[in-house]
């Protein structure tokens, strides 16, 4: 009988970057790994707009391209009951299910071991009070990154979550990252830490035939901190009150991927590990700036007529009304909005009916004085009071993706991304 399936996501990550480093002598556990076993990559979509995670892995976990699944907003999965994925396909075959943040999908289990939602997709928990806990608690942390809050229920609940699931043994590893917290990425780090040793716990505990472990943090440090790492052959640089030099935060955690990876092949099982697509250099300054409080600014532009906002991932929001009517008109206000001084548009939005999905699009520094006005609208001065840094772009997407196993999946050199589905179907 085969061992039981531990798929780990490591979201967006460059493998030539980890390569990089397995020549310098250093992640062990993936030089071994890669040494021992052949890489496959992946194709995805060939437009770039579609090359977006929240479509990518969608398309690992359903078995469809974007032509055929649709979805091209996170969180638009729990609106499609039609697309079977590939957890309840598990499921359905008898097999026990556990899953900790997988990107864009829905909890549809019936019996699962346990099911931590990712961040951003309102789909609810499954496990023990605790879990509950940690999951309302990442989603607020994560969403709050910007403005840096953090509520003492959701500290509570983190705290409480390392006493039961964190080995001992890795306290000190902590207790570094909490003294460094101020670096850049490291925040994301500490949750990708907290996640993985939360599921490693979950999965010796339940035992399930399928485990699944989705990490972001290293799609968000390529994304805003690339230019510092040592494998970038660039000539941008970060700003140093942005990215120390010498600082290198991409290293870091491929460390901390590294120990998880050789946790998980320790336990036994059968591991794969999916990029979904990867991150190369951005070529231009780009500025991403979110809404601090989101209400707040839409009161200030005279945009009341909507039943409730839900925050996305990092500059992105959804607004919801209760007719399409009210959705078209705050559409018409929201995409007047210009900067004073240059003239670029401040949102975009994907208007879907009764709700509208914006982005805050304008990629410029944002000074003390800057204004953005609309012809019929309210004028906003000192807009940077409404808006929260959230980071300078340094890396952009690549539609290869990476694949590689303890085991023989199956897989050729290169697949279309939809094929990675049927290998993890077949491989349970």
């Amino acid at each position: 009988m085969a061992s039981p399936l531990t798929v780990i996501g490591f979201n967006e990550i460059n493998f030539d970057y980890i390569k990089y480093y397995n020549a310098q002598g250093k992640l062990p556990n993936l030089k071994t790994l890669l040494d021992k076993h052949p890489l496959t990559e992946s194709v995805s979509e060939s437009e770039y707009k579609l090359l977006e995670p929240w479509i990518q892995w969608v398309t690992v976990q359903t078995g469809k391209s974007y032509s055929e699944h649709q979805i091209f907003r996170l969180g638009d999965i729990t609106d499609r009951k039609d697309l079977a994925q590939i957890f309840e396909k598990v499921e359905s075959r008898g097999k026990k299910v556990g899953v900790v943040s997988p990107f864009n999908a829905d909890n549809r289990l019936d019996q699962p071991a346990f099911f931590v939602p990712d961040p951003w997709t309102k789909t609810p928990a499954s496990g023990s009070k605790l879990i509950q806990a940690l999951s309302k608690a990442v989603h607020q942390l994560v969403n709050d990154n910007a403005s840096e809050k953090v509520s003492k229920k959701s500290l509570l609940a983190v705290l409480q979550s390392m006493i039961k699931y964190v080995p001992p043994s890795r306290y000190t590893h902590y207790l570094k990252l909490v003294k460094d917290r101020k670096l850049p990425g490291v925040k994301a780090i500490i949750l990708d830490s907290l996640l993985a040793d939360v599921f490693i716990s979950l999965k010796a505990n339940h035992k399930p035939d399928m485990s699944w472990l989705f990490l972001n943090a290293g799609a968000h440090i390529q994304h805003h901190y690339l230019f510092n790492s040592a494998a970038y052959d660039g000539d941008l640089e970060n700003p140093e009150w942005y990215c120390p030099k010498g600082y290198d935060p991409l290293l870091r955690v491929l460390e901390e991927y590294d120990s998880t990876v050789g946790r998980a092949i320790a336990s036994g099982d059968r591991i794969m590990i999916l990029t979904g697509l990867h991150q190369k250099p951005h070529r231009h300054s780009t500025y991403y700036w979110r809404l601090k409080t989101h209400e707040k600014f839409l009161q200030a532009i005279g945009l009341g007529d909507y039943t409730r906002v839900l925050p996305r991932m990092s500059r992105d929001f959804l607004v919801e009304f209760d007719t399409e009517a009210a959705a078209s008109s705050a559409e018409d206000v929201l995409t007047s909005y210009r900067c004073e001084q240059d003239e670029k548009q401040i949102f975009e939005v994907d208007n879907r009916g009764n709700s509208l999905f914006v982005e805050l699009v304008y990629d410029k520094n944002i000074a003390e004085d800057m204004s953005i006005v609309s012809p019929d609208h309210p004028r906003v001065d000192g807009f940077k009071n409404h808006v929260a840094f959230v980071a300078i772009k340094n890396g952009e997407h690549d539609g290869i993706g990476y694949i590689v196993s303890t085991f023989d999946n199956g897989l050729s050199k290169r697949v279309p991304l939809a094929e990675v589905h049927d290998a993890l179907l077949a491989a349970v």
